[in-house]
């Protein structure tokens, strides 16, 4: 054969194959009588190809050295095995040692906790448990793209480095290119932005929102997919700094349309999941969550509980549950109260919409009640909020309110109040956190634990 083969193409062969390569990392290596096993794995799936390594082998005695992490071309001939729990094994005629490790090597054959893979974050992808979260956060990133190519929705990449508060709740990452040690500054003592390099105040992205809206008014179905940014001081195993998120953003829909579709990709993911992952939620379901199988299933075949902000509360008020965060109309739900609806009560993912215009953001679309806005969140078990948007506000008018209402100068946003003069339609849109989606698919209960070098307060490691 030409070149290497992949240990996952071996293992799915339909027949031996004579004078094969493989490469990889070795697992472990027992001695027999006259050979040694090897177990390799290249990380291409969760299963390891067994090599046997012959005591005919002129570096049989190099063989015998290998230690777990060392890296090994092998060339040899793919028969059927011999042992237990492997249809396939390859019998050497030449093994290559690429890369010795040496018994220093941190991740050695046994249990791990994910705080210690966590100080280890670059070779944690070499365990079983971080190759099977990594290769399934991939295919969860195909699956999105998927999903919105097949609607017609037009992939648009949003600016990281922005002008703009999205969200109006201060969390930013300021982006400068002055001397921090001696700023320019206005006659008023304070720092000199116009002499900055975008001669303004510029931040990382929370949200490519926005700029999506301005393109979802132009090209009807829109989607986003990338990283943003918070600069929120939250050491919760829910909240990181860095993560990714996916925003689709649509012309001529409502809150309902919206609700609908928010529902449709969350079951769409994690059917896609379920077929193409199959062998690694086997080990997520047995090492991790054993409920994993059973709550996706659910997922999938009942449709999302919908319910106002204000039947949510009253609920969570006659529960009768003693909750860390008390409960009150005009609060924002705790992820404890969200957790009750979703766990306790409907035991189903449930979709909260209209909530007081007072505890959500600008853009919102306000009601005829005059005190709800049309924003709403998807809770599912295990995790709380996943996807959290609303219907925009399109009239013109009534968003400048809203902007004055929230303290923000209406002159700082004329592109974003162009989008209301020119054309103006109802559009809605939501935000999906990828990493919280794939925190319900996998069973990982900790955030950190699903990107792979997290970027949480005080840690910015790797």
């Amino acid at each position: 054969m030409s070149g290497p083969i992949s240990v996952k193409a071996a293992l799915a062969s339909t027949a031996p194959i004579s004078g094969m390569q493989v490469q990889g990392w070795v697992r472990t290596r027992r001695d027999s009588k006259d050979f040694s096993f090897i177990e390799l794995n290249d990380g291409s799936c969760l299963r390891s190809l067994q090599i046997i390594a012959k005591s005919t082998l002129p570096n049989y005695a190099d063989v015998q050295r290998l230690q777990t992490g060392a890296s090994i071309a092998v060339r040899g001939d793919l028969v059927a095995s011999q042992g237990k729990g492997q249809a396939w094994e390859v019998v050497a005629n030449e093994i290559e040692i690429v890369g010795p490790s040496d018994d220093t090597y941190p991740l050695q054959k046994k249990g791990h906790t994910p705080e210690f893979l966590r100080e280890i974050a670059h070779l944690r992808p070499r365990s079983n448990l971080f190759g099977a979260v990594f290769r399934v956060r991939s295919r969860l990133a195909f699956a999105i793209h998927q999903f919105f190519q097949e609607r017609g929705f037009v992939y648009v990449h949003t600016p990281i480095i922005t002008g703009s508060d999205c969200e109006g709740a201060g969390e930013l990452f300021r982006v400068t290119s002055l001397d921090l040690k001696q700023p320019p500054r206005r006659a008023d003592g304070s720092i000199d932005y116009a002499q900055d390099f975008f001669a303004r105040s510029t931040y990382l992205t929370v949200s490519g929102q926005l700029e999506g809206e301005a393109f979802a008014c132009a090209l009807s179905k829109i989607y986003t997919f990338g990283p943003t940014f918070r600069a929120e001081n939250s050491n919760t195993s829910r909240h990181a700094n860095e993560f990714w998120m996916i925003e689709p953003e649509m012309a001529f829909t409502n809150l309902n349309g919206n609700m609908d579709l928010a529902e449709e990709t969350v079951k769409y993911l994690i059917r896609d999941i379920k077929t193409n992952c199959a062998e690694d939620l086997g080990l997520f379901s047995k090492f991790v969550d054993k409920e994993l199988s059973a709550r996706l299933d659910f997922v999938i075949d009942r449709p999302f509980q919908r319910i106002t902000y204000t039947e949510a509360v009253e609920l969570l008020k006659r529960s009768g549950e003693k909750f860390e965060f008390p409960v009150a109309y005009g609060a924002n739900l705790q992820s404890e109260h969200e957790r009750w609806l979703t766990e306790k009560h409907f035991k189903c993912p449930v979709t909260v919409f209209n909530y007081p215009q007072e505890i959500k953001p600008f853009y919102m679309r306000l009601n005829d009640d005059g005190k709800t806005v049309t924003a709403m969140d998807v809770l599912v078990p295990g995790i709380g909020e996943i996807v959290g948007g609303s219907q925009r506000e399109e009239r013109l008018e009534v968003l400048e309110e809203n902007m004055r209402r929230h303290q923000m100068d209406p002159a700082d946003y004329k592109w974003y109040l162009d989008l209301r003069r020119y054309g103006t339609v109802p559009h809605s849109g939501f935000g999906l956190g990828f990493e919280r989606m794939l925190m319900f698919v996998t069973g990982v209960s900790n955030i950190r634990d699903v990107i792979p070098f997290a970027r949480t307060p005080g840690s910015a490691e790797f």
